[in-house]
């Protein structure tokens, strides 16, 4: 940041830095204090660098006003934006709680069920998004946080981009370009295809597929060699690395995976409803759904009573 005051860091006289919580792909975040309304508030921060890039800039603003339009329980909130020292900023709610990322990673499989619950709530949220023109494009273990009490929330619309909107054509990911976090992508994002709900969906297939095997289903020596893989090859079934994980719940992680689009759910509701389902220990319906990378699973109802993992 230019001209930045020797004191506490406070943007437009309200919001003062306190420490930095995380470091992106273009910005900072920072825990802050809003000295107006007295609470705790996080900052994120665009790097000077990027500041000076109208397109970055465009990118950055065009988050704040596609986030701050999705007041859902499961999203992170954005409460403000603006500019300030030679760059810009979004106050977004402060979210006491851990990364999925960091969770998996401390604990390893996550019991099938907590999976099903997690994957339900970030469903939620990116059924509400997607149902007001927003994809998410980078849904990913270290973009969703858990609270002390359970709830999940959904964060860094970093990447958005309004799927249906006036101003569709002003495309901010040019034909060709790839963005987003490799692990995590969809065919299509891999091939800097245009890109629509069921993209998420199937970034959320990766999600659940780590809770239940503690690994992505795809890694590599590179981005690209990892986002060929989610081109050209099937993943290996969860329950071949964790024998904990339910035929039922494996069905739907592997429907979430399909390499073409129009064989995934067709919408996050779709989803949701399948994995409860699922926790009741009801039939699921991708268990008649079968297609390339679920072929050969064997199917039973939802075994809402599994043993748990090592976790």
């Amino acid at each position: 940041m230019s001209d930045t005051p020797a004191g506490p860091t406070v943007f437009n006289d309200r919001y003062e830095l306190h420490r930095k919580l995380a470091r992106g792909g273009m910005a900072d975040v920072y825990l802050a204090r809003d000295l107006l309304l007295d609470r705790p508030v996080a900052v994120k921060v665009l790097f000077t660098e990027h500041a000076r890039d109208a397109s970055f800039v465009e990118r950055f603003r065009r988050e704040a006003q596609a986030a701050a339009n999705l007041n859902q329980p499961n999203i992170v909130a954005v409460y403000d934006w603006g500019q300030q020292y030679g760059t810009y900023f979004i106050v977004m709610e402060y979210v006491e709680g851990r990364p999925l990322s960091e969770i998996i990673r401390t604990e390893g499989p996550l019991h099938p069920n907590r999976a099903a619950e997690i994957t339900a709530d970030i469903a939620a949220a990116l059924g509400f998004a997607h149902r007001n023109g927003v994809v998410h494009r980078d849904v990913k273990p270290g973009n969703i946080l858990i609270t002390p009490s359970g709830q999940v929330k959904v964060a860094d619309f970093g990447i958005a981009q309004a799927a249906t909107t006036g101003d569709a054509a002003v495309n901010l990911t040019q034909a060709g370009s790839v963005m987003g976090t490799a692990t995590y992508f969809s065919p299509e994002q891999a091939q800097g295809h245009a890109v629509d709900p069921r993209s998420d969906l199937y970034s959320l297939g990766c999600v659940l597929y780590e809770m239940l095997a503690a690994r992505p289903p795809f890694a590599g020596d590179s981005p690209v060699a990892v986002a060929y893989k989610h081109v050209q090859e099937q993943p290996v079934a969860p329950s071949r690395i964790n024998p904990n994980v339910p035929p039922a719940l494996e069905a739907i992680d592997l429907k979430l995976l399909e390499k073409d689009p129009a064989q995934r759910y067709a919408s996050a509701e779709d989803l949701r409803s399948d994995l409860r389902r699922f926790l009741e220990g009801q039939p699921v319906l991708a268990a008649g759904a079968i297609g390339g990378a679920a072929a050969g699973v064997v199917i039973g109802a939802g075994l809402a009573g599994a043993a748990p993992a090592d976790a």
